[in-house]
Formats: structure tokens, sequence, C-alpha cells
């Protein structure tokens, strides 16, 4: 075993990094706390029949664990203050976004245990959080921000990262407790009130955009996307805040996916990135509702719902999202011909491709639908090798990829 020498003994070299992390993170005001679920402990298991990668769990966790370290290399950056750290997501004008800053808080509460410093870094994000907050609600993030700090491109939330966060938290108290430097639970409660206030529509109870949206433009009020369709979050926030008002808003979600499949994806399963009229009958949004040309296709917000759905599916044992995820699963089995290279950069509705290239960000998230796809074991194996051999690429396409693996390696968590 390596060793490094001290004038008084000799200490393994993983010994002296987890001390010198305990030092850095003291001096940032966090003290570090054994983790409750370590990474790899599989403490808490999925539902019955779900499916993992043949290469078994030690092979998967650590196939994993070095993809999150590459991650964390490339996108998990100090940020402008001491004590915070920021995801690099790099996009054009916003060096940080709300949705990558709910991914790294995912991703280091469930790779505690396998990072000493990952407590560090979780309270890091949560500390750059605090200080941006949104100008329409402070207790929920101001979606972008430059390589300098300050906000751009107006300072209001997104719903995917106001989610991603609000349940991160609540992970973070199963994790390490509330007792310490940041009351995780109290954080957690307050964001998902400013959730409940804002980002969810008062009548449909489906989320809505950010909480920039209201009545008076009715187009974006009665819209939502459908890869915030976390059900899983909905599930848990009931769950721990004891309010039966979550199950309402896991139920009309569940409605609705059923809706759009049956009606406008019956061969597929795929759902598409906008949906608008869900105060009266829901459809997919035209070309150009918000973001471009696809926004009524199976395209880049999309991509992540077969991870989504199927994470619920996997853990809850919903038969609704089971069904949903598996529908999507059987369809691009066919459509790949069992071959993720074959998997392209997004669909119309009935299984057209849009680009004709095979990206990560679209492929990944296949395995988590497939661990719940009970034919489908040969092409979660294809997929689980596709993704621990594939090389790096950008902030999104890595970040659903890492928490796509954390998902089919059997390491995520619920609170």
């Amino acid at each position: 075993m390596t060793t490094v020498t001290s004038p008084s003994r000799r200490l393994p070299l993983r010994r002296c990094m987890q001390l010198l992390a305990l030092v850095a993170a003291t001096a940032a005001g966090t003290a570090i706390a054994a983790p409750n679920y370590p990474f790899g402990s599989h403490r808490q298991a999925y539902v019955s029949g779900t499916l993992s990668p043949s290469v078994g769990r030690a092979s998967a966790d650590q196939s994993t664990a070095s993809f999150y370290s590459t991650w964390k290399q490339r996108y998990l950056k100090p940020a402008c203050r001491s004590g915070e750290y920021r995801i690099k997501a790099d996009t054009g004008d916003a060096y940080t976004v709300s949705e990558g800053q709910g991914y790294g808080m995912l991703i280091t509460v469930m790779m505690a245990g396998n990072d000493p410093q990952a407590q560090a870094y979780f309270d890091g994000l949560h500390r750059y959080n605090r200080g941006h907050p949104s100008n329409n609600d402070a207790d929920l993030l101001a979606w972008a921000q430059d390589v300098n700090c300050n906000n751009v491109a107006g300072a209001s939330s997104a719903t995917d990262g106001d989610l991603d966060i609000a349940y991160a938290l609540l992970l973070a108290d199963l994790q390490w407790g509330s007792g310490g430097a940041i009351n995780y639970a109290s954080e957690a409660r307050k964001v998902i009130a400013a959730i409940r206030r804002s980002n969810v529509h008062p009548t449909s109870k489906l989320v809505n955009l950010g909480d920039w949206v209201d009545s008076s433009s009715p187009s974006y009020y009665n819209s939502t996307r459908s890869s915030d369709w976390m059900l899983g979050h909905f599930r848990a926030f009931g769950a721990k805040l004891g309010d039966s008002y979550w199950t309402g808003v896991l139920d009309a979600h569940q409605t609705l996916i059923a809706r759009m499949q049956s009606s406008y994806a019956p061969n597929t399963g795929l759902l598409p990135d906008f949906i608008v009229n869900t105060n009266t009958t829901a459809r997919p949004a035209s070309a150009g509702f918000l973001e471009g040309d696809h926004d009524g296709h199976y395209s880049w917000n999309a991509g992540r719902v077969p991870w989504r759905i199927g994470i619920d599916a996997a853990v809850s044992g919903d038969t609704r999202s089971r069904a949903a995820a598996r529908k999507l699963s059987q369809w691009i089995r066919v459509k790949a011909g069992n071959n993720p290279n074959n998997v392209k950069a997004g669909y119309k509705l009935d299984g057209t491709v849009i680009d004709n290239y095979n990206e990560v960000f679209f492929t990944a998230p296949f395995a988590v639908a497939a661990t719940v796809d009970p034919d489908a074991q040969a092409w979660l194996d294809k997929l689980w090798t596709y993704m621990a051999t594939g090389a790096p690429g950008d902030y999104y396409g890595d970040s659903v990829k890492l928490l796509s693996m954390l998902a089919v390696s059997n390491n995520w968590l619920k609170p």
C-alpha cells in the first residue's frame, strides 16, 4: 500500500487524504459526519425484479466511482466566495445553472462514503445556492450565473433545479442528520414550500417552467416540461412532510404521462419536451414554444424522462411508473437493434430520428428504464458497458450519465 511519511508515524495515503479533507472542510465551516448510507453499501433495496448489470455490484460500483472522479475533476469547482462550490456548466453566457447545482447536490450526497469530501462539497453547493436567491421567490435559486458569479438572463428559478435541490437536501438529512452547521431538514422544508407556492400550478397540480410563470401569460402558465416530472421527488416530499397534497401532484403527473403516451406516442412511449394546454386538452408544444424547433418532440429536455420515470419505477414499484418505463425501454431496444450506439440524438413522437448521431445524454437514461423491463437483461448489460467504457463529453451528458449510473448500480437513495 502506498504510504506517506510523517515525523511520528506512517499513514496510508487514503487516510492522509481523508485527514486533509477534514481540515479543509472544518476551515470552510463543515464538520465531516460519517454517512449513514455510504456509497456501495446498497442498504436501500430496489423493488423485487429490478434488473442490475451482470458485471455485479462491485464492478458497477467501481465504474461509477471512477467516472465520479472524472466528473468531479471536470465540473465541481470552487465558487467566488470561500467555502462555496458550483458546477461548471459553461453553456453560452451561463457558467453555472440551477439544474447543474441540483445535479451536483444529488451526486455528492450519494457519493458520500466514497469521497471523504462529499459533505463539504454538498454544503458548499448549498451555500452558493443560498447566495443567489431568485428575485421571485427567495427560497428558490436564480437559474444562471456567469463566471464571476453574477446572475445572468434574469434572476428567476427553473423548476428542475428547484426540485433536485429540495430532494438532495432531504437526502443530506438522511445521510448526515441535521444537527451540524446546516439544518438540512429545515432547508429542505423551505425549498419544498417554495416549490409548492411558486412551481406548481394551483389547479392542475402540474409543475410549471419556473417561478417566473404567472397567469398573465396563459400559454406558459398552462404548460409543463416532461423532464421535470420527478415522480420520486413528489413521493418523498409527501412522505417526509406528511402532506397528502403531494400525492395529488404525483397522481396528476402519472395521469398525464399515461395520456400523452397513449394519445401521442402509442408505439414509442416518448414524451415531448414541453406540453401545453394543460388546462383543457394537453398536447405537445408547437415548434418555437420556448426553446426551439423540437419543443414538441423527444429532444434535449425529454431525453431525461427514462431516467426520471425509470428510477421511480425501480425504487417505488409503482405500477404506473413501471408501465411507462417499460414502454420506453421496449421500444428503444427494437429501434436501436440492441446496440446502444444506435440510439440517436432525439426523436419525433412516432420514433422518426431527429439527428442521426449518437449522444450519451440520450443513451444513458434508457439504462435506467431497462432495469424495470423484464426482458432487457442483455440490453441493460450493453448499455452498462457503453456507459462504463465511454469517454467523457460535456457537462450535460456527463452529469446525466453519472446520475444514470448511480441509479442503475443500485446506489440511488430515497429519504
